[in-house]
């Protein structure tokens, strides 16, 4: 039964991904509210998919909103990635430029306003990144960023990635840390049934010290994280 429903999940959410994407990408030239609303629609459309099919229902009752802050959100599975254009109110989102090169989602993900993120680039692209990051947030968008780097099994408390605290240092802003709980449910081919859950930290200022701030932001984004090393 789990494979036939997670069948129904994939072929449900990425064929109407599809139609998404070309909406967006028609809409760009004339409406950026239809662009945005095509953006939020595909968020909302991926947790209705996954109610319908698998049987996973969202708990984000403990989300707290805050302009001009950063959030670092725990990184289980692809769902947290595509749910925040659901859960944010138009996020800027620091991603893999990787994910920018993907034909018309990559597109459509750079007029969005997704930071790219190139691991490899030098001094003037990390000005370009954070300058464009910083317009963001001026305009009253969240900033969200995934400070392990990469998708993390449950269970583990991985060291976050060293540019984190380069970026929560240059952009000089509070960071709310985001647990959330996915990958029992969703960071597998073949999903199953329940609730994951959010659970928003209080905001940590900006201006501490770089070990002090990647330590509290771990441990506050593992909030909901069973097992591992402490």
């Amino acid at each position: 039964m789990a494979v036939l429903r997670s069948l129904l999940f994939y072929v449900a959410f990425y064929a109407g991904s599809v139609g998404y994407v070309l909406y967006a990408v028609a809409s760009m030239p004339f409406s950026q509210r239809q662009f945005r609303a095509a953006v939020h629609g595909w968020g909302r459309y991926h947790r209705a998919c996954l109610a319908a099919t698998v049987g996973i229902r969202v708990d984000d009752s403990d989300a707290r909103f805050t302009p001009g802050v950063l959030y670092a959100i725990k990184h289980e599975s692809f769902f947290e990635a595509i749910d925040t254009s659901w859960l944010f109110d138009w996020p800027s989102v620091f991603a893999k430029q990787e994910l920018l090169d993907i034909p018309l989602w990559g597109l459509a993900a750079r007029r969005y306003g997704i930071v790219g993120v190139d691991r490899q680039a030098g001094a003037k692209a990390l000005r370009v990144m954070l300058a464009e990051a910083r317009r963001h947030s001026q305009d009253g968008r969240p900033l969200v960023i995934f400070p392990e780097g990469t998708r993390v099994p449950h269970g583990d408390r991985r060291a976050l990635q060293a540019g984190f605290a380069g970026i929560y240092k240059l952009l000089g802003l509070p960071i709310v840390p985001v647990a959330v709980d996915s990958g029992p449910l969703y960071h597998r081919w073949w999903k199953r049934p329940g609730t994951i859950r959010y659970r928003f930290g209080e905001p940590i200022p900006p201006g501490l010290p770089r070990d002090e701030v990647q330590e509290r932001v771990r441990v506050a984004i593992n909030a909901l994280n069973a097992g591992g090393e402490p």
